[in-house]
């Protein structure tokens, strides 16, 4: 059979394995025993920016849910179910949204072209640019616009995490759940925290407060 890429996968695959083994004869062993990762990561789909590697964490440390532009959409019934097992059932300690820099699902909610079925999932970040069209537009270079709307993207979206019933029980409960946003540059690998963090509802409207008595 011809040797393609495909099939090199699963070669991969062997090696990797015996190269685990070779090291700790116990690892998957004790890896399928369950798993108690202390942080929850939304990130891009890019296939740049796989977050164990960049992070330098291995297997059972990261529970992750990746989308076009790590968005936390509350009619997203697959993000949600995803944060509501890795806080009440894994009981993670950390959530983290982590954007790129140059993401391809920003970029397409900064133009008007149409994408079809996309256009329905980026409408959710031309609402972030719309919000903050006065300060984008006074932007006069083109990339440091878009780099900053990255940014205010992902500060969206930790505000959108804070505004889920499954968080704010969480904060309720004093479980000492924190939410972060950060931004990975493709260009360097450095990851920027954009000092969003957030361990209570203290910083959110009042009218976005749920009343969990």
């Amino acid at each position: 059979m011809k040797n393609t890429y495909y099939h090199q996968l699963l070669e991969n695959n062997k090696n990797w394995v015996k190269a685990k083994t070779d090291e700790d004869p116990d690892y998957f062993e004790d890896l399928s025993k369950g798993q108690k990762p202390p942080v929850l990561w939304i990130g891009c789909a890019d296939s740049r920016v796989p977050a164990n590697e960049i992070t330098g964490t291995h297997p059972g440390e990261l529970f992750v849910h990746r989308n076009i532009a790590n968005m936390v959409v509350h009619t997203d019934m697959n993000m949600l179910s995803v944060l509501d097992y890795a806080v009440n059932h894994l009981k993670v300690k950390h959530v983290i949204v982590c954007g790129h820099y140059g993401c391809g699902g920003v970029q397409a909610a900064m133009q008007n072209k149409s994408l079809g079925l996309i256009n329905k999932w980026v409408r959710n970040i031309k609402e972030v640019y719309k919000d903050n069209k006065t300060e984008l537009r006074k932007i006069d270079n083109e990339k440091l616009r878009f780099d900053r709307l990255v940014e205010l993207n992902v500060k969206a979206q930790v505000y959108d995490l804070a505004k889920t019933s499954i968080v704010q029980q969480a904060w309720k409960d004093e479980t000492g759940l924190e939410i972060h946003g950060w931004v990975y540059e493709l260009k360097d690998g450095v990851i920027k925290d954009l000092r969003v963090s957030m361990d209570s509802a203290a910083h959110l409207d009042e009218i976005f407060t749920l009343d969990l008595d």
